[in-house]
């Protein structure tokens, strides 16, 4: 019976998961921008490519 009700819920968020990236108009970005922002240089300390740049 649980999954009657389960289905549907996952099923509607899914549908406007995907509704919302379609009328977005863009493709959806992280916080710090990336792929895009590890060519001009990280933007978020928290990048490991970032870190693995500033260690020895």
């Amino acid at each position: 019976m649980e999954l009657l009700i389960a289905v549907p819920i996952f099923l509607l968020a899914a549908g406007g998961l995907g509704l919302g990236l379609l009328l977005g108009g863009r493709a959806p970005r992280a916080s710090c921008g990336g792929q895009d922002s590890c060519a001009a240089g990280p933007a978020c300390a928290g990048c490991p490519k970032a870190r693995a740049r500033r260690q020895p």
